[in-house]
């Protein structure tokens, strides 16, 4: 008798003993390998402090921040790997890294503000093999901008893109590889120098000209920054550094206060290689507009910055004749 009273104790109190032990037990923070919680906390301060990510030997920051978006692909995996593990504390440093890209880079998935705009603007690197510049003209102005900035121009190509968009663009300039057309009058065109050292005369990527707008009169710069590259060294954007330094004191010194830069600056809104540049003007508020390559974009390169005001959102347009893709822009002041 006693020991069937003992047994039903016992019976009775093991099933409540397992079923705790096995709730407590699901969630564990010394559960998972170190390399997980690790990862999380890695990717959360890669992309909340890139900026502290030294850019010697080989601009390893600028490499980064040309990247930095894509870091949020690593977010799903870790929060699943560490639901897989039942890991707090892996799950916990994955959701801080999901908060990180959040803070960072979520504002440009909100809906675009579609509220009053001052100009529309298109920006198209049109590359100097692009097999259809008449083509690629009429698709820029079906967009209705009222100014169009283009790059890589060709002196062959060039009669093309000046007839297909003269109807609607009565006013254009062009300094060597690069060009606006303006649906108002054009006033102080001329050329910047952004040459970086080494590079002779015939290199000629910068213009600013007046647009005279019916709201008051604007600055506009366009430019096409030095490419990249990435090769044993690292990555090679000295002289789009250099460059970028030059059109920065350019604008810097801007007489009128409204400034629009349009043009195709090798390289995103988060790289320090352009902060001469972003550190002046507001960047896209809405968009990630990824422009290059065509095939399978990656990153925007072609960018829309303003100064005394702001560039409410952006968009890619549809594939052209190059290797870039167009992107427009509503741009208020």
């Amino acid at each position: 008798m006693a020991g069937d009273v003992v047994e039903r104790a016992r019976g009775g109190r093991r099933p409540t003993a397992g079923t705790g032990t096995a709730a407590r037990r699901w969630w564990r923070w010394d559960r998972g390998a170190a390399w997980l919680t690790g990862a999380g906390a890695a990717v959360a301060g890669l992309v909340g402090f890139h900026f502290a990510v030294p850019n010697r030997p080989g601009r390893l920051g600028s490499l980064l921040e040309a990247f930095l978006p894509w870091l949020g692909l690593a977010v799903p995996v870790l929060c699943g790997l560490a639901l897989l593990r039942r890991s707090a504390a892996a799950l916990v440093a994955a959701l801080l890294s999901a908060a990180a890209w959040a803070a960072q880079f979520g504002g440009l998935l909100l809906a675009g503000d579609r509220g009053p705009h001052d100009l529309v603007v298109v920006q198209h690197n049109v590359s100097d093999e692009n097999p259809d510049p008449a083509g690629t003209a009429r698709a820029l102005a079906a967009a209705g901008p009222e100014l169009i900035a283009l790059e890589e121009l060709t002196p062959s190509a060039l009669p093309a893109y000046a007839a297909a968009l003269a109807p609607r663009y009565p006013h254009h300039a062009v300094e060597g590889t690069v060009g606006l057309w303006s649906k108002h009058p054009l006033a102080e065109v001329r050329r910047v120098d952004i040459r970086p050292r080494g590079i002779g005369e015939e290199w000629s990527r910068g213009l600013r000209a007046g647009v005279r707008t019916p709201r008051g009169e604007i600055a506009v710069y366009v430019a096409h920054l030095p490419s990249v590259r990435i090769g044993p060294s690292g990555f090679g954007s000295g002289r789009r550094d250099e460059s970028a330094a030059l059109l920065g004191a350019a604008v810097a010194g801007e007489r009128l206060g409204k400034v629009i830069l349009l043009g195709d600056l090798n390289s995103t809104v988060d790289d320090r290689g352009l902060s001469p540049l972003t550190s002046r003007m507001a960047v896209p508020e809405r968009g990630f507009a990824f422009s290059w390559p065509a095939s399978f974009p990656v990153s925007r390169i072609d960018q829309v910055l303003v100064r005394s005001g702001t560039v409410p959102e952006i968009t890619a347009l549809p594939a052209t004749g190059s290797d870039h893709l167009p992107v427009a822009a509503r741009v208020r002041f």
